[in-house]
């Protein structure tokens, strides 16, 4: 008898502006047919939640990616994360969650964790009142006045090697969200 897990794909980059279109009906479409059961999306921004049979991550994302090229005709990065990876970004938030606005805090979500030396270059006194943590492949920002105005979200994402892998962000938010609808029933 083969498990199943709950996953969740972060899409980097979609329908932001008009670009890269892809429809959240047709993504879920698209993870039924690679053969995923139960896909849900959260929001337009890329969020989707599917349960498929154990499997690597980064297997998973590949597969997605490849669908969504072909598809598309472009280029998607995607990350896909289970309950226990998403559950223990929340509950690591170095930052006072529950006493912020969710517009204050995000999460960067990378491949792999970055380093003290990655983050070297960025003195975080600079953007002070905002601050950043590094964590298990995901970088947590706190920008106080939103990331719209944030000073520190650009030097910290160019900041990121591209050995990181595909990164994208999430409002707290959908960070806490994503963690519960891959809870399961």
């Amino acid at each position: 008898m083969t498990t199943s897990q709950r996953y969740a794909a972060l899409l980097r980059g979609i329908n932001v502006g008009g670009h890269k279109k892809v429809p959240m009906a047709e993504l879920r479409t698209l993870l039924t047919e690679l053969g995923h059961g139960d896909a849900r999306t959260h929001l337009q921004s890329g969020n989707a939640v599917f349960t498929s049979p154990r499997a690597a991550p980064d297997a998973l994302a590949a597969g997605i990616a490849d669908a969504l090229r072909d598809r598309y005709g472009f280029e998607v990065g995607v990350l896909v994360r289970d309950h226990a990876y998403l559950q223990a970004v929340v509950d690591a938030c170095p930052f006072p969650a529950a006493d912020l606005e969710p517009k204050q805090l995000h999460v960067i979500y990378l491949s792999r964790t970055v380093t003290p030396a990655d983050l070297a270059g960025l003195d975080p006194a600079a953007f002070h009142p905002e601050d950043f943590r590094p964590g298990d492949r995901a970088v947590y920002l706190h920008t106080p006045d939103g990331l719209g105005r944030s000073r520190l979200s650009g030097p910290l994402t160019r900041a990121i090697p591209k050995a990181a892998g595909p990164a994208t962000s999430r409002n707290w938010n959908t960070v806490v969200r994503l963690a519960e609808m891959t809870a399961g029933e």
